[in-house]
């Protein structure tokens, strides 16, 4: 498959690239800073800025799937409003360079508890990602109402980072996945099988899906 990877250069693109070029797909690697996250002949880097439909379009041109590890603005401003508008124009550029394919890495603060409580609403969830956990929470919402295009979000768990792959991993959907100690997490090269997973298998046609041990 080609692959175009928006966000490739973060903690989890990164991971997300090498797990692509590891299976023998092609990956594009798509940023303003036009950077490649590693070196590998499956691997080209275009510079690409993800809010321009026209620059958009033209990048995933011949695509088989568009993926986007975007996150949201981390200064201290409000995310929410610039970074649905971030990833409006990118679904409008895959549509428009024909594209129907896109799975984006999605946010964990949304996931519902056995309550029905979203996690980001329960007592005791981080003041300072709340509003990246909106932001993510609004982009899902706005993916909803997509029907032109094949979409999946892949929220982590709890915590992500770093870590072992193992290859061993349970995945759900709108609900928090935890362990036997209630427990959620996930190492962020599992979660880049998971998601590589989906893209090539496409099992959570418009719908979240979520990752966790």
């Amino acid at each position: 498959m080609k692959i175009v990877l928006f966000g490739a250069t973060g903690m989890i693109g990164r991971r997300i690239t090498a797990e692509a070029v590891h299976r023998g797909h092609h990956v594009v690697a798509a940023s303003r800073a036009g950077q490649a996250p590693l070196d590998h002949p499956l691997l080209a880097a275009a510079r690409v800025d993800a809010g321009s439909v026209h620059q958009v379009a033209e990048a995933v041109g011949g695509a088989d799937a568009v993926a986007s590890a975007l996150v949201p603005p981390r200064d201290g401003s409000d995310p929410r409003a610039p970074f649905l508008a971030l990833n409006e124009a990118l679904l409008e550029g895959v549509r428009r360079g024909g594209v129907g394919r896109v799975v984006i890495v999605g946010g964990a603060g949304s996931l519902t508890t056995d309550g029905g409580v979203r996690i980001m609403d329960a007592p005791g969830f981080p003041a300072e990602y709340r509003g990246e956990a909106l932001a993510h929470a609004d982009l899902l919402e706005a993916l909803g109402r997509v029907d032109d295009l094949l979409w999946t979000s892949i929220s982590p768990a709890a915590m992500i980072g770093p870590g072992e792959r193992t290859g061993t991993f349970r995945t759900g959907g709108d609900d928090l996945l935890t362990d036997a100690d209630g427990n959620s997490a996930i190492s962020a090269e599992d979660y880049a099988i998971a998601f590589v997973d989906e893209v090539e298998r496409t099992r959570h046609p418009r719908a979240r899906m979520s990752v966790a041990y």
